[in-house]
């Protein structure tokens, strides 16, 4: 599982653990600048490459690779450079790009499905913390606190507190400006897809509205070997955490069928 350890630790279920070996693991974006820092430090393929260290260095042999948000592509890349090394591959909440035309329909998403009440949840958030009072703090506090404000957008609970997840999280946001910002926004996972014979498991929440919708992956569907969606209707951004008890049925279900 990559990135961002001590978060992740805590959303997914014991029960899964039971049933399989989760390995959290970091990345570059999961500590502090020592300082300022070429952005080539932060490359697509520099991020893979550390995956394959830390699987050689603990000794792994073949992995399922997961990954959640953002980190989906990194699992998803890091299994066309590695095949002989996966297994399976788990993405989680995420569109195929972070580009300009994913953000314009995550928008209209919002504005076309979402009630009254939950525009209002996002409303207060704001309201209750402004912008400028995020511009205030060190960025990466900035960047957890507008996360944890952007709840109903995120989660199924338009009024549910994500901040106790964030305790310890260590964020470097020359990494993730430069990631999140232009390596995932100009991203094209069709590139190789077609040669990757190793199945994926794409879980969706039908509440997410930070990421592009489940539709969003009609074009791209076609170009995958073996793809498995499953779209989860009482879920968000986390599905793994909000439909915990669900999620680790599907997803052992399918480990079993493909194994």
């Amino acid at each position: 599982m990559i990135g961002f350890p001590s978060y992740y630790a805590q959303v997914f279920s014991k029960n899964l653990r039971s049933h399989i070996r989760l390995v959290f693991v970091d990345h570059r974006g999961n500590s502090p600048s020592p300082g300022p820092v070429d952005t080539t430090e932060f490359a697509l393929e520099t991020l893979i490459d550390d995956i394959e260290l830390v699987r050689q260095t603990l000794g792994l042999g073949r992995i399922a690779v997961i990954g959640h948000s953002g980190h989906s592509y990194m699992a998803l890349e890091y299994a066309k450079k590695y095949p002989q090394n996966v297994s399976h591959v788990v993405m989680i909440g995420i569109s195929p790009d972070l580009s300009a035309a994913s953000a314009e329909a995550v928008e209209r998403y919002w504005r076309d499905s979402v009630d009254p009440e939950r525009k209002a949840a996002l409303e207060e958030n704001l309201e209750r913390l402004p912008d400028e009072q995020l511009a205030q703090m060190p960025p990466d506090q900035a960047f957890i606190q507008a996360y944890i404000r952007n709840g109903p957008r995120i989660w199924y609970d338009p009024r549910f507190d994500s901040s106790p997840l964030w305790e310890g999280v260590e964020i470097n946001m020359d990494m993730f400006n430069y990631v999140w910002g232009r390596v995932f926004r100009d991203i094209d996972i069709t590139e190789r897809l077609e040669a990757l014979d190793r199945p994926v498991f794409l879980a969706l929440g039908r509440y997410d509205f930070i990421v592009a919708p489940p539709s969003s992956w009609d074009p791209v569907r076609p170009k995958f070997q073996d793809l498995t969606v499953r779209v989860f209707e009482r879920s968000g951004h986390t599905p793994q955490y909000e439909q915990a008890d669900l999620f680790d049925e599907e997803l052992l279900r399918w480990l079993r069928q493909h194994d």
